[in-house]
């Protein structure tokens, strides 16, 4: 008789770490990211646009436009006919994490190379995590060196370094912005893997940029009206309202990160959102705000962008799981 074949349980039939080549995925997929002309043409327009708005900021900071906190209003003051760069960073922060993950698991397949990175001791788990934390990494090191761009710009022409509090506050928006960049670099990437079309994947992404920021908030506004009408001359149903179109425009990352960056880059910003009289009973007016208070008011912001951008990545990587990959 032929000897009965083992049966390997269940929990035995993955060996070894699915973390395996994780960091090999990281350095490959950054490499290919930073040495790209996809990145190269992004870097060259923040670049441009850095440059741009900063000069023209710190001529009206020398004009005497500016107060206190010279380095903060580099991100707040616009001079015609350029806008200030914060609001430039609400449109090209995404773009770029679309840019860097709207082919990364479809361009595999289309490629055919899928099954031969997973036929190394390379799981899925590996890869995914991978190719997320090198675009993750590519995002958080153009934005840095965009950051010291700025500073550098404004100890030329300013002639003086920034404060403690301005450099809190700064690395604090810079910590925030990428936090928001790594929300749409998960989309792109769960579109990545639901479309096999890499222009599929891109426009799918910008599709739901362009919702969140042109549609939704006149959506919360429709929404709220309609779940909690507001009779004339009815004060409290009035906030009650207000409140909940202000709860759902937060369902919006461009709420959020707009909301951390008028808290982090204006110190004279006690509260978001809804503020009533009784509330600013013994407030001394104009006096700015400790950079500790205006962290722990953009935390629960922050905390936000983050789960949202987990969640986003875990709807991505419960799919890729169950895809299934032929040689």
């Amino acid at each position: 008789m032929l000897p009965r074949p083992e049966r390997v349980p269940i929990g035995r039939q993955r060996e070894g770490s699915p973390w395996t080549g994780l960091w090999a995925v990281v350095a490959k997929e950054m490499a290919d990211h930073l040495t790209s002309v996809r990145m190269l043409i992004l870097e060259v327009l923040i670049v441009l646009t850095a440059s741009g708005t900063v000069y023209a900021a710190t001529q009206s900071l020398r004009a005497g436009a500016g107060g206190s906190f010279l380095f903060l209003n580099l991100f707040t003051t616009a001079r015609e006919p350029l806008p200030a760069f914060v609001g430039f960073l609400g449109l090209l922060v995404p773009l770029i994490g679309i840019a860097l993950a709207f082919d990364a698991v479809n361009g595999e397949f289309n490629q055919r190379t899928i099954s031969k990175i997973l036929a190394q001791p390379i799981y899925r788990d590996a890869l995914l995590f991978g190719k997320f934390l090198a675009g993750l990494g590519a995002l958080a090191l153009t934005l840095s060196a965009i950051w010291l761009l700025i500073i550098g710009l404004g100890l030329l022409q300013l002639g003086a370094p920034p404060d403690g509090e301005e450099v809190v506050r700064i690395l604090w928006f810079l910590l925030v912005t990428i936090f928001y960049g790594g929300i749409w670099l998960a989309l792109a990437m769960l579109f990545s893997i639901l479309f096999r079309q890499p222009a599929t994947a891109a426009l799918a992404s910008i599709a739901v940029w362009l919702f969140f920021t042109a549609f939704w908030g006149i959506i919360a506004g429709l929404l709220a009206q309609l779940l909690r009408p507001a009779p004339p001359g009815d004060t409290l149903a009035l906030i009650e309202q207000v409140q909940l179109e202000l709860a759902l425009a937060r369902i919006s990352p461009n709420t959020l990160y707009a909301e951390v960056a008028l808290a982090t880059l204006n110190p004279a910003v006690r509260a978001l959102g809804l503020i009533l009289p009784i509330q600013l009973h013994g407030a001394v007016p104009g006096s700015p705000l400790p950079a500790a208070q205006s962290l722990l008011l953009t935390w629960p912001h922050a905390t936000g962008l983050i789960a949202a951008t987990v969640l986003i990545f875990a709807l991505g990587y419960v799919l890729f799981q169950r895809q299934e990959i032929r040689a």
